[in-house]
């Protein structure tokens, strides 16, 4: 298991969401709890795709190289942590 970081906005009639530790993984969902859902799926389908599972590298590193720049951040925006099953390595 990896936690990873997940970044919610809520848009005008919906969700989306993605992982900076994992570039591309994104998905939406109707709710919060469907884009939760949504993207704890879209976690585990993407890292098992992948040759090499990416690092969890946590909101402090995301903060200290300008990922969440206070400025940028706006109220609209959850940032979480989805833990999620690894590949099994062969």
């Amino acid at each position: 298991m990896r936690k990873y970081l997940v970044v919610i906005e809520k848009a005008e009639h919906n969700y989306s969401a993605f992982s900076p530790d994992v570039p591309g993984c994104i998905t939406t969902g109707d709710t919060f709890e469907d884009t939760i859902a949504n993207m704890k799926d879209a976690l585990e389908f993407h890292v098992e795709a992948l040759d090499e599972i990416p690092e969890a590298k946590g909101l402090k590193f995301h903060t200290e190289n300008g990922m969440f720049d206070e400025d940028q951040v706006a109220e609209d925006y959850f940032i979480t942590q989805l833990e999620v099953r690894l590949p099994a390595i062969a």
